[in-house]
Parts: C-alpha cells; structure tokens; sequence
C-alpha cells in the first residue's frame, strides 16, 4: 500500500461504495478487497484518512474490509468544532447509547446483520470486526451473531459516565462469554497506559466478565504519536487511538505490534 498524506482528506476512491439497508435500516458501507470479510468500525468522529488506512490494511492482508458510516463525514480529517458537533449529535442519537452502564447500543443489531451478510458474501470460516473508541465495545455485542469468530476492541470508550462500566446489557454478556467458553474463543482488547478516556477499571471489568477469554494488551505512553489533527489536539490530549490517529507506523513499533497482532488474529480465526 502506498503512504497517503494522513493531513490530507481521503477521497476512499479504491473503496466500492454501496447503500446497504438491513432491517430496514440504509447505511453506506465501503468495502474492498477479497477474502474473509472484517468489519472495520472507525472511531469518533468518523472515518478518517487513519482510519481508511487500517481498512487498506486489512484488505491487503488477504480480507474483505467492511468499513460502515456510523457517524461524520467520511474520510474528512478531523476538524475541531465539526468534531465535536459529531460527537454531540451521537451522544443523543437513539443508535447509541454513550451513558450508562449495562446497555447495548441499538446500532449492534445492525452491525450483526451486517456480520451475516458480510459472511454470505465472503465465505471463509466466520468474520471478524474491529471497534475503536465510541465503537470499541461493538464488537463484543457483535458476537452473539454466530458469523462473528474474532473480535477486537480498540480503546472503548463507552459508557462516558462510567470508568468501570461495560456498555452491553447483563444478559448479552452472560451469552458472549458463554459462547466464547463453548467455542474457544477469545478477544482483543487494546489501550495506551495512561488513556483517561478507556481506562485500566475498564479493562478490569472486561477481564472479571470475559476471564482468560479477554486478551488485553496496555501500551506505553511512549508509543503515542500525540502530532494529530485538530480534534484529537483539542479534545483528546492523551494517549487513545491505537490502531489510527495515533498510531506510529514505523517498524519495530507497540502500535504497528498490535496491527499485526489484529491481522495474524484474523488469518487465524478466519481462513
């Protein structure tokens, strides 16, 4: 994959773009590549020229990359006030739900119905999904859809309210965790060291509910490139992003480590 200009906004020009409606419910949806399909969620406020460039990883690892548009505007580079004007319109949107612990977010309904479509047209043994930040948990959620084998949470985030808390209901979690016993499988969860936004209570409570089944892995602050754009600079002035904004894509480094780690997780769960 050639190197874009990450400051640049991203056309997605090398993404089919297609109007996918489930449940009766339309959202856009870039897909490329061939391959077992991996839904890429991006994180807060949308897809960014960073998170297209996971998306473009994924798919030259030998995958179908599903990137839906949850929110904001596509491959834009994150602008301060039309971050933040993103962020306040999702806070409210009956598809999320940003406080309280123990809800799912409505949208997961669709983002399961998305995992089974995206397994009818790819084959391959199951899918796997990726969620960041505001879309961190989903794919938890996502696993009581049977097509869905290898989940990765990316610093989530949800609830904002709550340190500790997990955003999925008791009852769907008592079922992820059951499944994850029945089959062997296991999660991939993922947070810089001094994240205050995904915090190490969170990651305790992942592990009290999921067991050994919860893969954590806490990066070093070091390992942060904190040079991002406007919305990140004003709003989220820690170590966060992970696998985008503030991932280091240099060789040898904890970030570019944990993409590998994500794409060896997929090659093993589903080919």
């Amino acid at each position: 994959m050639s190197k874009r200009n990450m400051n640049e906004d991203d056309r997605l020009e090398d993404f089919a773009v297609r109007q996918i409606t489930l449940g009766g419910v339309t959202k856009t949806v870039y897909v490329a590549g061939s391959g077992p399909a991996v839904i890429v969620m991006t994180e807060m406020p949308g897809i960014s020229p960073q998170g297209a460039r996971f998306a473009r990883w994924v798919r030259d690892a030998g995958f179908t990359a599903y990137m839906p548009s949850l929110f904001g505007r596509d491959g834009a580079v994150p602008d301060a006030d039309e971050g933040a004007a993103v962020f306040r319109k999702a806070c409210v949107s009956a598809e999320f739900r940003a406080f309280g612990a123990g809800e799912s977010s409505p949208v997961t309904h669709w983002l399961r119905a998305l995992a089974r479509l995206a397994h009818e047209e790819c084959g391959g043994l199951g899918v796997g999904a990726v969620g960041m930040c505001f879309t961190g948990n989903f794919a938890l959620t996502m696993m009581l859809e049977p097509a869905m084998l290898a989940p990765v949470l990316s610093q989530p985030t949800l609830p904002l309210n709550d340190p500790a808390g997990l955003e999925i209901a008791p009852g769907e979690l008592a079922a992820v965790r059951g499944r994850l016993d029945r089959e062997d499988l296991t999660v991939l969860g993922y947070r810089f060291e001094g994240d205050r936004f995904c915090t190490a209570q969170r990651f305790a409570a992942y592990s009290e509910a999921l067991g050994d089944r919860f893969m954590g892995r806490v990066l070093p602050d070091s390992a942060t490139n904190m040079d991002t754009a406007p919305f990140f600079s004003r709003y989220v002035p820690c170590p966060h992003s992970v696998l985008t904004a503030q991932l280091i894509d240099e060789a040898g480094q904890p970030t570019i480590v944990a993409r590998d780690e994500d794409l060896s997780f997929f090659k093993r769960r589903l080919c």
